[in-house]
């Protein structure tokens, strides 16, 4: 490793000669050469520092000149400090020193990594616009033209993005010298100089005379469009919005449209997917005459492509086509030149496209009006709605406020909610659990009471399904309602409901209660637990099942803290006690901890808590799956029933494992 005195006439070798004030750039030069990465990283975000420390004259005539001839490094050190010098105008004496600051970032502007060069030019630009106009002109221009005549194409690629930032301070002659130089790039022989330089025109040709504009932008927007570079082709359409901005309807008519046609019909679906990512914009760009003689026909074309990508991308647009055409005929231009080409995506074949149409299709109930929607709209809701792509299913839902408005609750309730019904009644689980997981959504948009007459009865019944997936989804999504809709709606419609399980013959039931009771708790407060839940909890601490005992000992532990001093200590206390007594282990292990969670509870409330001088029990195995004793079994010798942890399907673990309870607890 080369030493800070090796460099001759460097910074570091005056360090050598005894001068301290030196020694922070000897120890930056040391560490620019570490074999260590970190550490040169480290030294390069410390530049400022240092700056600082040596002063701006000596920044200038020094630690700059060393960094512009050591830039030969890994890519992350350049990218750091490409970022640093963008802010280092201060550090070097204000703007009349900026072009102090172009001979390192000229050579970073060189470099092979792409984000290294993206960096010196977002820095170079920054800098750009420190410049007085005769610096510009002195300093900044040459680099330009440097960088744009330099032999190697990333210093060509970098300068594309400079022009922008340089043009509209400059004189007419350079100007007329800048023009000529980006339109040469525009023609380079290597496509990445030829991207870059589409990717920028758009930008420049917003910083040009409106005559310059149509005499040489528009004559490479030409060109760049058709390229034999599909990935030069594409940038092109970008620029074609900024271009379109910029000119009259009959220049946009005579001069872009032919293009642009040309590039709708493209044989690269890459740059015909260009076009349908960005049709409202050019939409905007080019005005309704256009939009209806040229650019409805392109999209339609665009809506039936080949290519599934390219019709997914129309098909998002269709909303803000629509919304963005003129209000006298904006109904008629859909119901027949666009709504055919829509009924034909719904039964897509591609996901992917049926989606994106079901993300904004229920936005043109609020253009089209309420007939419209009711006899042309629903039964392509409806259809989505069925479709076996969740995100195609939620996409609907998410959405179904837009068409409330228009055609209102109950007409929605006789068409889509039947649908609806349907999917939550799915012989199918997981489409069952996909409903109930929008449920909370769609109760937020159609309102409690609606939710009370159509839904409620449909969230009960989900509690007792025969799959536990489903009744642990649905005791979460009884949570979200309550907090949605609040404590009073639970009391009175809920809770009830929830508690009348507690004496259902079947276990898994019972325990559904505890489930519920522990999730409702918190959202419900203290009043109602300990009003209407807790005598439940309590009694089912008689319950013949093991499996429900501990669950009743976990539920205790769950709701302990919000419960009062009283509850606690007179009536949770004494059933923990009498659990922790239990013939089954697992009971005592639950109720053991459940006692240990209340005392502690009590300690903090200040309440005197007696030692219940129950032995420790030892801890039930993790992977162990609790079952019900069957009376006069030796727990020693009957069989184990285990799940192992790393069972990957933890739905099926838990169906098999109650299955396996039910089985022991029917002997």
């Amino acid at each position: 490793m080369a030493g800070a005195s090796e460099l001759g006439t460097g910074p570091g070798a005056a360090g050598g000669d005894g001068d301290d004030s030196l020694y922070p750039i000897a120890v930056l030069i040391d560490e620019l050469r570490n074999e260590d990465v970190q550490l040169r990283l480290n030294s390069i975000k410390k530049l400022s520092t240092i700056a600082l420390a040596l002063g701006v004259e000596r920044t200038r005539s020094e630690l700059l000149p060393f960094l512009t001839d050591t830039i030969y490094d890994e890519d992350e050190v350049l990218l750091a400090l490409a970022e640093q010098l963008g802010n280092f105008t201060g550090l070097v004496g204000g703007p009349d020193f900026a072009h102090c600051l172009l001979p390192p970032l000229e050579n970073l502007a060189t470099v092979e990594e792409t984000v290294v060069r993206d960096k010196a030019v977002e820095s170079l630009r920054q800098i750009s616009q420190e410049h007085t106009p005769v610096a510009l002109e002195a300093y900044f221009v040459p680099l330009v033209k440097r960088l744009a005549s330099g032999d190697w194409f990333t210093s060509r690629t970098s300068a594309c993005g400079l022009f922008s930032v340089c043009y509209p301070r400059a004189s007419n002659a350079v100007k007329a010298e800048i023009r000529q130089q980006f339109r040469s790039l525009c023609s380079d022989d290597t496509p990445m100089v030829r991207r870059a330089a589409a990717s920028k025109l758009g930008e420049f040709a917003k910083v040009l005379e409106l005559d310059s504009v149509k005499s040489g932008i528009v004559p490479l927007f030409t060109s760049l469009a058709s390229d034999e570079q599909d990935s030069v082709r594409l940038l092109a359409v970008e620029a074609c919005v900024s271009i379109a901005q910029l000119l009259s309807q009959d220049d946009l008519e005579t001069l872009v449209m032919p293009t642009l046609r040309q590039a709708a019909e493209d044989k690269s679906w890459r740059v015909r997917y260009m076009v349908a990512d960005r049709f409202s914009e050019l939409q905007k760009a080019m005005g309704p005459k256009i939009t209806l003689n040229d650019l409805i026909p392109a999209f339609q074309n665009l809506l039936k492509d080949c290519e599934a990508e390219v019709r997914a991308a129309a098909a998002h647009e269709v909303k803000e086509l629509g919304e963005n055409l003129p209000i006298e005929d904006r109904e008629t231009i859909i119901m027949n030149q666009i709504l055919p080409y829509i009924k034909e995506l719904v039964s897509d074949t591609n996901q992917h496209v049926k989606s994106a149409l079901a993300s904004v299709i229920m936005g043109l109930s609020t253009i089209l009006g309420k007939e419209n929607t009711i006899e042309h709209l629903l039964p392509l809701f409806l259809a989505q709605l069925k479709d076996e792509c969740p995100e195609v299913r939620l996409n609907i839902i998410s959405n179904l406020d837009c068409v409330n408005e228009v055609i209102g609750i109950r007409q929605l309730s006789q068409s889509l909610l039947p649908a609806i019904v349907e999917l939550a009644e799915d012989a199918k689980w997981r489409v069952r659990l996909a409903i109930i997981e929008y449920m909370p959504l769609l109760a937020g948009q159609l309102g409690v009471e609606f939710f009370d007459e159509k839904l409620n009865s449909l969230c009960m019944a989900w509690l007792v399904d025969h799959v536990y997936a489903i009744r642990e989804a649905a005791t979460n999504n009884l949570m979200k309602l309550v907090q949605k809709f609040g404590t009073e709606w639970a009391q009175n419609t809920i809770v009830p409901k929830v508690l009348v399980m507690a004496n259902d013959p079947n276990y898994l039931h019972r325990m559904t209660t505890l489930f519920c009771i522990n999730a409702l708790s918190e959202a419900c407060g203290q009043e109602i637990t300990t009003k209407q839940m807790l005598p439940i909890v309590l009694k089912m601490a008689g319950d013949q099942v093991a499996n429900v005992r501990f669950n009743v000992a976990k539920s205790l532990q769950k709701i302990g803290p919000i419960l009062d001093t009283n509850a606690l200590q007179g009536e949770v206390k004494p059933v923990l006690q009498k659990l922790g007594q239990d013939e089954d282990m697992d009971v005592k292990y639950f109720a053991q901890e459940a006692i240990s969670v209340v005392a502690q509870r009590l300690r903090k409330l200040d309440f005197p808590v007696k030692d219940s001088g129950e032995p420790s029990v030892p801890r039930a195995d993790k992977n162990h799956f609790p079952r019900p004793t069957v009376p006069g079994e030796d727990m020693g010798k009957g069989p184990v029933y285990q799940l192992r942890g790393d069972t990957r399907d933890t739905l099926a673990q838990l169906e098999i494992a109650e299955l396996v309870h039910f089985s022991q607890s029917t002997d």
